[in-house]
């Protein structure tokens, strides 16, 4: 597989709501991108703010940007915040350095998009993405 499918996308965002409402999480936002960072599809739990969209896919774009989790991003971000800022004001995308953005790949381990949530914690975020990856029968990367 060299990409993720509309319908694959929809999954994953069903999955990721589906995670969220089982948690008990706060409203969330989810964003699938494709391996260029450019929306697949989005869609926002009702009551989500409405910045949200910019949010998630900036997680998810951020991290393929980069070649590793938002959750590493942030990490990176503490550790080099002027790099990761300049980063951010150049790149083609939005640049979210906060957990909640993972990559997915193919069976090579090959990046084909990334998804991205937002609306509660970070790491409650990356738990629904992970969910959403899983959901639609796709792989994150390790």
């Amino acid at each position: 597989m060299s990409h993720i499918t509309l319908d694959q996308a929809n999954a994953a965002i069903a999955g990721a709501f589906a995670k969220g409402r089982e948690l008990g999480l706060k409203p969330l936002s989810v964003a699938v991108v494709d391996a260029g960072g450019h929306l697949i599809a989005f869609q926002r739990s009702d009551t989500a703010s409405f910045a949200r969209a910019q949010i998630a896919a900036g997680k998810a774009a951020g991290a393929l940007a980069l070649g590793v989790s938002s959750r590493k991003v942030g990490e990176m971000a503490a550790e080099r915040p002027w790099f990761i800022g300049a980063f951010a004001s150049s790149a083609p995308h939005p640049v979210i350095p906060a957990a909640g953005g993972v990559i997915v790949v193919d069976a090579q381990g090959a990046p084909i998009g990334a998804v991205g949530v937002t609306g509660d914690t970070s790491d409650n975020d990356e738990l629904a993405a992970l969910a959403g990856i899983a959901a639609a029968g796709l792989r994150a990367q390790g």
